[in-house]
């Protein structure tokens, strides 16, 4: 009979006790492997391989399969690819050798997985073989597309079959699963004569391996620990206590017997006054019990509701122990108000796959940025030969594709993540006759999703929402007066570039009246009437929420400057599309944060480009859904605003974030086993520009394992609703600009505060996982 409170102790129960990393578990159970086998050790493939073993699909990837990869007509190769035993990554033959890291991709990488022709690289060059035989491997990030084709439809879909399962089972997985799997796969590697056993040189080389620059002294004082045996070799159970001991985390030890007190178990009360000193929201008994449940791998400890510190651990690598909020990663915003009143992710040339002068245009750009949540694409509308119409950047070198295969595109993949309205953003530079093919291809490929009609029930003085407009598709262009819609007006919708001289301002004008607009394009612009934005007043009267003006940054910065808060009134009710200037030759970005912070909604990036830029557009829209549309504060809505963003008022938040440590954080250079980070940490808020500000940590030297910093960094802000947070991780380098290691990017208001782990990122938004910082987060509001 247990007694009331924490009966449980270790002395009284040793079973209860946290199990090392030799456990074979999925959250919520606690299952070893079968007696006589290494759990998770070199003589097994790994956790993400558990329970697929036997599976046909998966046990012919690990075989291996001979696919022919397409490139274009004429380039058709035929590779070995090989899922490896860890069932992470696929190596792959190259024809000539080269680092092992360059024949390999990783299978959380993988960004989708598509049947038959499916791709625009299959569509174009893929006819000599079947689509039955053909898959696509789309990657996260700049990777371009793997277009393979089988021997057989069998063997094809073996491979579709199989990614996808792994891809489930890898998504199904814990972060502490991956924190297992990760290890245990460096462990094999180290072992280099494959016999299961490792001496101090081969747990030396598993060390540099995960990034750490141990001291030999201290290195083989824990090696000899661990060796019960004395042979100087670890096997079986000795090589999981050394793992054991290295992925020990003493600062959340630390926290754990500070609410556990002496028996060195959480009961459910005491689960509740953690939460409750974490300012956790809906923090009750039965909340807590809840999490018990969810997390502790112990059935004992279970069943008398009481945590471990490996559940404890669990909970804290979980997404209710992330700093996001759990809650706002599903639509939980009003979608119900007016367009003008939501920040819309929007991209600029979406065509391009690289720079605006040479770069490949391509229909996969727009598969990508529409992967990526983005909701107004571009379209660089020219003549083509033909009559069809085609897109690329003109008067550049960049590729050309036909219009008809992007909108065939729009249909294919606009929704596939979002149901929210897509807006194609056309800049136009055809003749009166392929615009009405233009028209034409709108109407026969997108239907009934095609916008081509104002809403019956529609307020005419404001813009439908993304509610009523769901699974829609608007077209922003130029539209003809009603009076003159007969005979094609000459007008022109290229973009204004504000950047020329005054005196050629004239000159200018004839030019775009060199060109006319087709009643047949004109009729399908209903809500997005491409409008020049020449001055604004104070109180604009009346409203024209169907007018959509396109500024370059330039004239953005100008306005803002000049106009503050009458541009914030003027976005309230009217949506505003910012480009970048046209002299950023690099396809380089602006950062989109001060035109967010004046409302605008359309701010438009070259989502090909990474960059901290790029960043700050993912962590905007990272919440809500992810579905491309995130609420504007309640100052950039109100038609009556005062509110300014060059004169915000006095500080009214406190931001104090203590940096602590960090886990398994990526080597840079993983050719060089010698090459270990030497990590800091730095915070940055972008807001209103009174907000934006950057701190840094000191440098951890030859640690990218476990470093420790325990410094508090603190940020005085004056517009909290509109900043953005940024947890950056660099390799510090004394003679050259720091290398970047990992980023995280989220909004203030979905912080959560307490003790919280971030979730590293690569340059291109793909999962470092299971690189991670663990940080405290105090969020002070007067």
């Amino acid at each position: 009979m247990l007694n009331a409170g924490k009966p449980l102790s270790k002395d009284s129960n040793p079973g209860v006790w946290p199990r090392g990393p030799s456990s074979c578990h999925n959250e919520g159970a606690s299952t070893k492997c079968p007696s006589g086998q290494r759990a998770l050790t070199m003589a097994c493939p790994g956790l993400l391989l558990q329970g697929l073993t036997e599976d046909e699909d998966v046990r012919a990837m690990l075989q291996g399969s001979r696919l022919c990869k397409i490139r274009s007509r004429t380039w058709h190769k035929e590779r070995l690819y090989r899922l490896q035993e860890d069932g992470l990554s696929v190596w792959f033959q190259r024809r000539i050798p080269r680092a092992p890291s360059q024949h390999i991709f990783f299978v959380q990488h993988i960004e989708a997985v598509r049947e038959g022709h499916q791709s625009e690289g299959l569509r174009r060059f893929g006819g000599a073989f079947p689509p039955a035989r053909c898959l696509t491997i789309a990657f996260k990030g700049r990777r371009k597309n793997l277009d393979l084709a089988a021997a057989t439809a069998e063997e094809a879909q073996r491979w579709v079959r199989g990614l996808a399962k792994l891809r489930a089972r890898l998504d199904a997985m814990s972060q502490r699963e991956r924190l297992d799997h990760w290890i245990h796969a460096y462990l094999h590697r180290a072992d280099s004569d494959q016999d299961s056993k490792m001496s101090f040189k081969e747990i030396k080389s598993l060390l540099r391996m995960v990034n750490v620059d141990m001291n030999d002294m201290y290195a083989y004082r824990l090696f000899k620990e661990c060796d019960h045996s004395n042979n100087e070799r670890l096997e079986g159970a000795e090589i999981e206590e050394f793992l054991r001991r290295l992925l020990k985390r003493p600062e959340l030890e630390e926290i754990f017997h500070r609410y556990s007190g002496e028996d060195r178990v959480l009961s459910a009360p005491e689960l509740l006054e953690f939460l409750e000193d974490q300012r956790e929201d809906g923090a009750t008994l039965a909340h807590a019990q809840k999490l018990i449940h969810t997390y502790e791998l112990n059935e004992t400890a279970k069943q008398h509701e009481l945590m471990t510190l490996d559940g404890f651990m669990m909970y804290l690598l979980s997404p209710e122990g992330a700093a996001l909020d759990p809650a706002h990663t599903c639509v939980f915003q009003d979608m119900g108000q007016p367009l003008s009143h939501y920040f819309i992710s929007s991209s600029h040339n979406t065509y391009l796959t690289d720079s605006q002068i040479g770069g490949l245009s391509s229909t996969e750009a727009y598969v990508r940025a529409f992967a990526q949540g983005c909701r107004c694409v571009e379209l660089d509308c020219w003549e083509g030969p033909g009559g069809e119409p085609i897109i690329y950047h003109g008067h550049t070198l960049t590729s050309k594709i036909l219009f008809r295969d992007v909108v065939q595109t729009v249909r294919d993949h606009a929704f596939t993540l979002s149901p929210y309205p897509v807006i194609l953003s056309l800049e136009n530079h055809c003749g009166l006759e392929q615009q009405a093919v233009m028209a034409h291809h709108l109407r026969t490929i997108l239907g009934d999703a095609l916008v081509t009609q104002g809403l019956d029930t529609q307020n005419p003085e404001e813009l439908p929402s993304p509610e009523q407009l769901k699974g829609r598709v608007l077209v922003k262009g130029k539209k003809l007066p009603a009076a003159r819609s007969e005979d094609g007006r000459i007008l022109s919708d290229q973009e204004e570039e504000e950047e020329e001289e005054e005196e050629e301002v004239e000159a200018a004008e004839q030019r775009r009246r060199a060109k006319q607009i087709s009643p047949e394009l004109s009729a399908l612009v209903v809500y997005c009437c491409a409008t020049r934005l020449r001055t604004l007043r104070p109180n604009p009267v009346p409203p024209q929420p169907c007018q959509v003006s396109s500024l370059s940054e330039r004239k953005a910065k100008k306005l803002i400057r000049e106009a503050g808060n009458s541009f914030v009134r003027h976005n309230a009710h009217q949506l505003t599309r910012v480009y970048p200037l046209g002299l950023r030759m690099n396809s380089a970005n602006y950062s989109p944060q001060e035109m967010w912070n004046s409302g605008c909604q359309l701010v438009a990036l070259n989502f090909q480009t990474p960059g901290y830029e790029m960043d700050l557009n993912a962590g905007r829209f990272l919440i809500n859904g992810q579905c491309g549309y995130v609420l504007k504060p309640a100052c950039l809505r109100q038609p009556d605003t005062t509110f300014d963003p060059e004169c915000p008022g006095p500080p009214r938040t406190t931001l104090t974030i203590q940096v602590l440590t960090a886990q398994q954080l990526p080597k840079l250079n993983t050719e060089k086993p010698n090459s270990i980070v030497d990590p800091l940490v730095r915070v940055e808020v972008h807001g209103v520009p009174a907000d934006c500000a950057r701190k840094e940590t000191n440098y951890v030297l030859n640690n990218g394992f476990n470093p420790r910093w325990g410094q508090s960094l603190q940020f005085q802000l004056r517009a909290p609703e509109l900043a953005l947070v940024r947890f950056v991780v660099e390799d510090y380098d004394a003679t050259s600009p720091n290398d970047f290691v990992g980023q995280f990017t989220l909004p203030l208001d979905s912080l959560k505060q307490g003790y919280r782990h971030i979730h590293l990122l690569s340059k291109d938004g793909a999962s470092l996982s299971p690189a991670t910082l663990f940080v405290h987060i105090r969020v002070q509001r007067f």
